[in-house]
């Protein structure tokens, strides 16, 4: 069975722990696909170059990052630039034989790319033009194969490939826990989205009503009202997971102890394939 893990990138994830726990599974004959997010190191770089980072909130409520034309020149310099690089490093200091990807190589994640969105500012819909972001449709999941049966660990980062409606293809920003959701599907791998809380809670302020699992479309539907900020996304991006074909889904904190170990034993928000209801129960992974 393969495991496929994203790391946060927030300024409170600590990846040093499931680093080391990857190198663990690893050497237990493991298979272990890494991906990483980055949006703080991202947003970091652009105020150091003196511009400020633009966000904004669709129809729905879900706020993201609109990804102009210079926001997508610095996500290629630091996405895989800097901190896919230092992951691999890392992974290598560790005894793993690691490989950095983005989604541009081999094809590796790919769809149309959106160059207008939908906003909602100051409460009415507009469509925002200029963005450079795309949906995943397609998982190279033949090249991620391989290189795991060469024995080597992949880690991937966005940007994608994203496909021009005038034809060919430009780098594009992709949501890094939906692109861990693609990947998790493609493989039919478990998923651990490790972040820095411990899962879910029922109320956001109290790590006591943490959610542990859900295994029924009732009682994912109290996961999804929970969820709040952040963690929506990431409780889409588990849906989405599923729907594609993973075995399981868990949300776990990334600065605990073999983070990504005790994820899979349960610690942490598991949500399993029976979340789903029955018309999304079919495996739809694209290969």
């Amino acid at each position: 069975m393969t495991t496929v893990v994203k790391i946060g990138g927030a300024r409170a994830v600590d990846p040093a722990g499931a680093l080391s726990d990857v190198a663990q599974l690893v050497e237990d004959d493991e298979d272990v696909v890494l991906t990483h997010g980055g949006s703080t190191a991202v947003d970091e770089t652009l105020e150091e170059l003196g511009e400020e980072p633009t966000y904004v909130e669709t129809p729905g409520g879900v706020v993201g990052r609109f990804t102009d034309e210079r926001t997508m020149d610095v996500f290629k310099m630091v996405m895989p630039g800097k901190l896919n690089t230092d992951l691999v490093e890392s992974l290598q200091n560790e005894g793993v034989n690691a490989v950095g990807l983005t989604g541009t190589d081999g094809k590796l994640l790919s769809g149309k790319r959106k160059s207008a969105v939908r906003v909602k500012e100051d409460g009415k819909k507009k469509i925002k033009r200029g963005d450079h972001s795309g949906k995943i449709e397609s998982v190279n999941a033949d090249l991620l194969e391989t290189l795991l049966a060469g024995g080597y660990t992949p880690v991937v980062s966005v940007p994608m490939l994203g496909e021009e409606k005038s034809g060919g293809y430009t780098a594009v920003n992709a949501d890094a826990d939906r692109a861990a959701a693609a990947i998790a599907g493609a493989l039919e791998a478990d998923l651990v989205l490790l972040t820095d809380v411990s899962g879910v809670y029922e109320d956001p302020d109290d790590e006591s009503t943490r959610i542990d699992a859900a295994e029924t479309p009732e009682e994912f539907e109290a996961v999804e009202d929970a969820a709040e900020g952040f963690m929506t996304k990431k409780v889409m991006a588990a849906e989405e997971a599923l729907e594609g074909g993973a075995s399981s889904v868990v949300v776990a904190d990334a600065n605990s102890e073999e983070p990504i170990s005790s994820a899979l034993e349960g610690d942490g928000t598991t949500l399993a394939p029976g979340v789903l209801a029955d018309d999304e129960a079919e495996p739809e992974a694209a290969r």
